[in-house]
């Protein structure tokens, strides 16, 4: 039998950083009602989390097991490839304005919105690939208001590695983290890369800084076919 379905609804809001209209998809659990608290989880990506990763009906199964606590879902989807990248990319050109939008002015707007525990514990960051990267160094830059990530095969690079090691308070993490033990040659715009060895070294890094950390390899490449069937196992990690 289904367990009873969330609402999902769409918002928008103008970021000052951006200079631009963000439209959010947000998921409400079946029994959402003002009286509860709810921890959220905003997932980069957004459009490719509800409809290739059916985080909603992820949630719906979760919650109707009640093997998670309340939470509600935030999908920021991104406009186009150029877009994704000038954002979510280390390199990016709006990359920190993003994260700045994140943390200076989403989390303000859905805590003025929704029922939630306004702490950093209470907030998680999810994506895929480089929508893993921004929701991780967004992490590691606000930690206080940032304090779960769920990294889905994030792309690592130098800026990456040092973002972690450089960072000085790992006891306020809890990160989430697979990679594909196939993803040794993975399509970017400009070239084939592997993704599992930086993966893996920086996993090592995790570890040796003492991260509340999960890490693990799953049998399968760079796409939703792997990431979906993960889905369940990392919200009931970090939502449990």
């Amino acid at each position: 039998m289904g367990f009873p379905m969330g609402k999902i609804e769409e918002i928008t809001l103008q970021s000052k950083e951006l200079g631009e209209e963000v439209s959010m998809l947000v998921y409400l659990p079946a029994n959402y009602s003002p009286l509860y608290k709810y921890s959220l989880l905003i997932a980069q990506d957004g459009r490719d989390y509800f409809q290739l990763g059916r985080i909603g009906r992820v949630a719906d199964d979760l919650l109707g097991k009640k093997e998670i606590e309340n939470v509600i879902i935030v999908g920021i989807p991104y406009e186009s490839v150029e877009d994704r990248r000038s954002k979510y990319h280390p390199k990016g050109e709006q990359h920190q304005a993003y994260i700045r939008f994140l943390a200076h002015e989403l989390v303000p707007y859905l805590d003025e919105q929704y029922p939630t525990y306004q702490m950093g514990m209470g907030r998680a960051l999810i994506g895929d690939s480089l929508a893993a990267t921004v929701s991780l160094l967004a992490a590691l830059q606000y930690p206080h208001t940032f304090g779960k990530a769920l990294l889905q095969s994030p792309y690592v690079n130098e800026d990456v590695a040092a973002a972690v090691k450089g960072f000085d308070k790992p006891e306020l993490l809890q990160i989430y983290h697979t990679v594909g033990d196939q993803e040794t040659e993975v399509k970017t715009s400009s070239k084939n890369k592997d993704f599992l060895t930086p993966n893996r070294e920086l996993s090592k890094v995790f570890k040796e800084r003492g991260f509340g950390y999960f890490y693990d390899e799953f049998s399968g490449d760079h796409t939703w076919t792997h990431w979906q069937p993960d889905l369940k196992r990392a919200i009931r990690h970090m939502f449990s």
